[in-house]
């Protein structure tokens, strides 16, 4: 039987991970539960590691960022199938096993995400699949958000343009296949760019819809702060540079400088987030190196 490897990380948010932690029910299944501290300003794990003896925990003086600190919990995982999950999420039953029956099924699966509810709004989704991304613009949809959904009318799997980085379960062997989450990234977009390389790498990105857990989205960085602005903006940038073709990329970089950005400091200014201004351009400054020069993993 197919074992399966949790994985998550902490950051400043130990009550939140505690919620979490509590919401899995353990099964034969699950070979571990893995909780990365990513640098919090309190270690909190000679503590957990009382409370919670059948978890293991590993501490990181730094942090890493997303893609940072899941490839340090993989690096001590064993399972087959590695579950990544946000810290900021809530197990439903039988969320695992349904999962990893889906990997079982078809070996081409490389990567699958359930389908993903707001915490706080049960009934209204947050992800249902992606759309193929738009290389020209770097933008897709997430399907279904802020809809209430309807399972028994949605197929059981289907492929999707990306998995979402709060809650996806991947193949070992596509890790090894196409590597770990490039953590040049630090924060956002990192997923995606995996899934580009497990795609190349011969294997379907899927979603199953009977598979559902809870998302308490923004509680790790916010809403608005100059992290998620500056992080959004530079990684979109690198994610094309990546990504795309060069008549696509040359489009995309008019779209941006035209349309994008000036777009955005005209809603920073109106919000009166000025300090956000110097923020966009840290992030297209930083995009002005060669790719050569971007030491990845």
């Amino acid at each position: 039987m197919n074992k399966v490897s949790i994985i998550t990380v902490n950051y400043n948010q130990p009550e939140v991970t505690e919620e979490m932690l509590q919401s899995i029910s353990w099964s034969t299944l699950i070979s571990e539960i893995i909780v990365v501290d990513n640098g919090s300003s309190i270690n909190q794990v000679p503590q957990w590691t009382t409370k919670y003896p059948k978890v293991t925990f590993i501490r990181s003086e730094e942090n890493l960022g997303f893609a940072g600190g899941n490839n340090l919990g993989v690096s001590h995982s064993t399972g087959d199938y590695i579950f990544f999950v946000n810290n900021d999420t809530e197990f439903t039953e039988n969320l695992v096993e349904t999962l990893a029956e889906q990997l079982d099924k078809d070996p081409k699966i490389g990567m699958i995400s359930p389908r993903i509810n707001y915490y706080f709004d049960k009934l209204i989704v947050q992800y249902a699949g992606f759309t193929p991304m738009n290389y020209y613009t770097c933008q897709n949809r997430s399907i279904g958000k802020g809809e209430k959904h309807n399972v028994k009318q949605i197929a059981a799997v289907e492929p999707t343009g990306y998995v979402h980085g709060a809650a996806m379960m991947v193949r070992r062997e596509a890790i090894l296949k196409a590597g770990l989450m490039d953590e040049i990234f630090f924060l956002y977009y990192e997923e995606f760019d995996w899934c580009e390389r497990i795609r190349k790498a011969g294997y379907k990105i899927t979603i199953c819809h009977q598979a559902l857990i809870y998302h308490k989205e923004s509680i790790s960085v916010g809403k608005s702060s100059k992290l998620k602005e500056y992080y959004m903006n530079r990684n979109r940038l690198l994610f094309i540079r990546r990504n795309a073709s060069s008549l696509q990329r040359n489009i995309f970089y008019g779209y941006f400088a035209l349309l994008v950005a000036p777009r955005n400091i005209i809603r920073y200014l109106l919000s009166g987030r000025y300090e956000f201004v110097p923020v966009l351009w840290k992030a297209i400054k930083w995009n002005m190196r060669p790719l050569s020069s971007i030491k990845s993993i």
